[in-house]
């Protein structure tokens, strides 16, 4: 698997934040960066995002809030949770809310992050390989039961 086709969303309202994880993963996979919960939201529409990483603190929506608001429309990335402050509140409230699949906290470990990144990568395509496959069999099927009527009438 070529890591470069994973498509991955980090959100933080820090700037700094947001350049060193594009400066130390731009290597390894395809970095959408976003400093708040609209424009990450801008970019979840416009691109075929894989696995997100969300920092928890942030002004007006919080991580866990930005999870369960596109769990609708986008329910298919990938979340996972980032942030400075271990709360066991928060880690319960995402785990709850937003269907985090990890929660991570800062400083990242870069290692951390590039296996747990390609983990959830791997959930994220089993999932939409699972999806694919049950559309097909749904067809089949669908084909099946149109012939057993056919053969029953004739």
């Amino acid at each position: 698997m070529n890591d470069k086709k994973i498509n991955l969303l980090y959100i933080d309202d820090e700037p700094h934040n947001l350049i060193a994880f594009k400066a130390a993963f731009r290597r390894d996979f395809n970095i959408f960066i976003a400093d708040s919960a609209s424009e990450a939201r801008k970019i979840i529409d416009e691109n075929d995002i894989h696995v997100i990483l969300s920092d928890q603190r942030m002004p007006v929506v919080t991580g866990i809030e930005f999870f369960e608001s596109i769990l609708e429309t986008h329910p298919e990335p990938i979340r996972i949770l980032i942030t400075g402050y271990t709360d066991i509140n928060a880690v319960i409230d995402a785990i709850n809310r937003g269907q985090v699949y990890k929660y991570l906290t800062k400083p990242w470990n870069e290692n951390d992050i590039r296996i747990f990144v390609r983990t959830a990568h791997e959930v994220f395509m089993l999932r939409r390989e699972n999806a694919e496959l049950t559309q097909k069999l749904m067809v089949a099927n669908g084909k099946l039961e149109f012939l057993a009527r056919q053969s029953l009438l004739s």
